[in-house]
């Protein structure tokens, strides 16, 4: 057992999981086979992790996410509470000749949220997406393609409204150097290059 680990005695966490130091798992919540779970992280009340996910350090899962297989988390991320992320573009419960389906019958569409990403309250994340560094999911958002470092997206299907720096805070447009955008934040003053045809997006 790593150092620091806090379980609940309600929660269901497989043998062949690998949990980090310091890792926080709170009440109800189910830890499949073969998943790992970095130090520091937090899972909130309900959450449930498929088998294999891949969970990074110093991530906090609010209460009732799902995070099926296929995802990848990096360390850092925020995943506001009821997020579902699914992992099938054509899901059906049974073939067309009318037996149910099995592990064979679908191909498992990817997720990937990298570091220091957050993901609002009650978004849905489609299959095939890769969500960049530090952009900002807005609540309720359905995402349907890839989202940009430090890309805000919000509404369904969610789209590109804007740029935001680490600490979260909107960054307003700056100087253009060759094809990047030169964006600066309105709160604490960083500097963050843009690549300007990603930039234009938003516009």
């Amino acid at each position: 057992m790593a150092e620091g680990v806090f379980i609940h005695p309600t929660a269901q966490i497989d043998a062949e999981v690998h949990i980090g130091d310091g890792v926080m798992i709170w009440h109800q919540a189910q830890v499949r086979e073969g998943s790992q779970i970095g130090p520091n992280t937090i899972l909130a009340k309900g959450v449930y992790v498929d088998a294999g996910v891949v969970i990074g350090a110093n991530v906090k899962v609010q209460n009732y996410v799902s995070i099926y297989h296929g995802v990848e988390i990096e360390d850092g991320v925020f995943i506001g509470p009821h997020v579902c992320f699914t992992n099938d573009n054509l899901p059906r419960a049974i073939t067309p000749d009318g037996e149910l389906k099995s592990a064979d019958d679908w191909e498992v569409g990817r997720i990937r949220v990298k570091r220091g990403a957050s993901v609002g309250a009650n978004s849905t994340i489609l299959p095939k997406v890769e969500i960049g560094e530090w952009a900002l999911v807005g609540a309720g958002s359905v995402v349907t393609k890839d989202v940009p470092d430090h890309g805000l997206v919000v509404g369904n299907p969610a789209r590109l409204v804007g740029f935001v720096c680490a600490c979260g805070e909107r960054l307003l447009p700056g100087q253009v150097n060759d094809a990047f955008m030169e964006a600066r934040c309105r709160a604490c003053g960083d500097v963050v290059s843009i690549p300007l045809e990603t930039w234009r997006e938003s516009e």
